[in-house]
């Protein structure tokens, strides 16, 4: 069944290939946030942007730039929104947002699109436990680590796919792509999905690869091709079979640019969710429980 599945054509080519510029400026995260690395960072950031020539979107990752959005320096961000504009390309980038409510700030870790089609920002919605939010009765952790920590919110649970060189991108920040319920829910309107990240967190471990992984099976399940941009990796393109076709080395300062394919249509996954998978877990279970029962009955009473 599972290679039959994979050998039917849940979704088809609907647009020309576009070209995507997947920007991995490797920062390590312990000196991220100094100031004699912050303005070197924005700067190696615009660089890679103008480099970026040959791309109609460019993306850059996770809390790219050591700054919160409204913090940038105004000719910053003026300087790429007109470069995308003479250009005719689009940039998206992931960053924090905060808003300001009565007396205190209100933050998102987001992915916000620079001088595109107006389009709500994409904001994370599914927070990781004690590293963007404190779970309801652990707040007593803050108090013994004295750890200055403001929770993020979360974003709305259901958001539009933003429009980008002429096409839709289904959106996850960081670990997101883990929940393919979740994923699927930008179905079928995105063309594309895209992840960013900053894994920088994690180091030289397990965890970039087994995200790759991830990526590679919402690809699969969603039949559309996966784009990932990275801080410290892994920075990848993968297509609509979970293939990975170009990846950058982890831990390198470089530009991935890739070809992809936008796709329409809807697998039985993308359909369905978690509910079939469900379905046919419980239903093998309950055939091993008969057949066990079945044997047990054929083999009689036992006399000892």
């Amino acid at each position: 069944m599972a290679v039959l599945a994979g050998r039917v054509p849940w979704t088809q080519p609907s647009a020309a290939p576009l070209a995507v510029a997947l920007l991995q400026g490797n920062v390590s995260q312990h000196v991220k946030w100094n100031e004699d690395v912050r303005t070197k960072t924005l700067l190696d950031y615009r660089r890679m942007v103008f480099d970026a020539q040959a791309a109609r979107v460019i993306v850059l990752p996770e809390t790219a730039l050591p700054a919160f959005l409204d913090q940038l320096p105004q000719d910053y961000l003026a300087s790429l929104e007109q470069f995308a504009r003479a250009g005719g390309k689009d940039i998206l980038m992931g960053t924090v947002e905060r808003e300001f409510h009565g007396h205190d700030y209100e933050y998102f870790n987001s992915l916000v699109s620079l001088a595109g089609p107006l389009s709500q920002p994409y904001r994370k919605r599914h927070l990781v436990p004690f590293g963007e939010y404190i779970p309801t009765g652990f707040g007593w952790v803050l108090a013994i680590l004295k750890i200055p920590l403001s929770d993020f919110s979360r974003g709305a649970e259901s958001q539009p796919a933003i429009a980008a060189g002429g096409t839709r991108f289904g959106i996850a920040i960081c670990y997101e792509d883990v929940f393919g319920s979740e994923v699927i829910k930008a179905l079928p309107a995105a063309q594309v999905l895209l992840n960013v990240s900053n894994m920088a967190w994690f180091g030289d471990s397990l965890a970039p690869p087994q995200q790759l992984q991830e990526s590679q099976m919402r690809a699969l399940e969603t039949g559309r091709w996966m784009v990932r941009s990275t801080n410290t990796g892994v920075t990848a393109a993968i297509d609509e079979r979970g293939r990975v076709v170009a990846r950058l080395p982890l831990f390198t300062h470089a530009t991935l640019i890739a070809n992809v394919i936008p796709r329409s249509g809807m697998t039985p996954y993308a359909r369905a969710g978690n509910l079939a998978a469900l379905a046919i877990a419980l239903a093998l279970v309950l055939a091993a429980a008969l057949r066990t029962r079945s044997r047990l009955s054929a083999s009689g009473p036992r006399r000892l």
